[in-house]
């Protein structure tokens, strides 16, 4: 904090604008994050996004028959928040699509967010079937967060389940803290966002930048 507010008054003097200083002090700040942390969101990836679907749409067109591009849409639309167009998209690619792990959790997310959890939640679970590590085990934190709020025994049990897949993610235990938190465990809490921490301060370097965020987040929480 002493850090920023010295910085402030420097950057103030120099600029001869406070309004300018902290405008600037965000700007390196968001910088910062987005290099060494994470937290906040990237202003470029939109742009990007929604560029290739653009692509991605007008190639589809040309080629209906193109399933891996059909499929990317319809990851790019799930970002989006698209979810009833990527839907049709998913549905129009079933019978290719079979035996992949990737395309039945995309499925299920889907169905999940429409509100169709039954279906959504069989469709993952099958994704976990053929493949118990697709996506490195990420959709168990999608159902896990489905049931934040209904079925709280269920969540914290598929971000268990998440865990052994990921024994070294600092995500999983900052989760697990969550669910224990809207729980009311408040111990149990405290202890996964300090396991969060910890293992953090294990991980190797190559590994840290990845999981920095969500240790963090976990030493905001505890």
């Amino acid at each position: 904090m002493f850090i920023k507010i010295a910085l402030f008054f420097i950057l103030a003097r120099l600029l001869g604008n406070p309004f300018l200083a902290i405008l600037v002090l965000l700007i390196i700040v968001y910088l910062l994050d987005r290099k060494f942390v994470g937290i906040f969101p990237s202003v470029t990836k939109p742009f990007k996004r929604m560029n290739r679907i653009s692509k991605l749409r007008a190639h589809v067109t040309m080629s209906p028959s193109d399933v891996s591009s059909k499929h990317e849409l319809a990851r790019l639309l799930i970002e989006r928040k698209k979810y009833a167009d990527a839907l049709r998209l998913l549905e129009s690619i079933e019978t290719q699509s079979e035996d992949s792990a990737e395309y039945w959790d995309d499925l299920g997310t889907v169905k999940l967010k429409l509100g169709r959890i039954q279906e959504g939640e069989q469709h993952i679970l099958r994704a976990l079937e053929l493949n118990p590590r697709v996506k490195y085990g990420r959709p168990y934190l999608r159902l896990a967060d489905i049931y934040m709020s209904t079925d709280q025994a269920k969540a914290v049990s598929y971000v268990q389940e998440f865990q052994q897949i990921q024994s070294s993610s600092c995500e999983g235990y900052y989760l697990l803290g969550m669910m224990y938190k809207s729980l009311g465990r408040i111990q149990e809490a405290k202890a996964a966002f300090q396991e969060s921490i910890d293992l953090y301060r294990a991980l190797p370097k190559y590994k840290k930048r990845q999981e920095r965020k969500w240790a963090v987040l976990s030493m905001l929480r505890k």
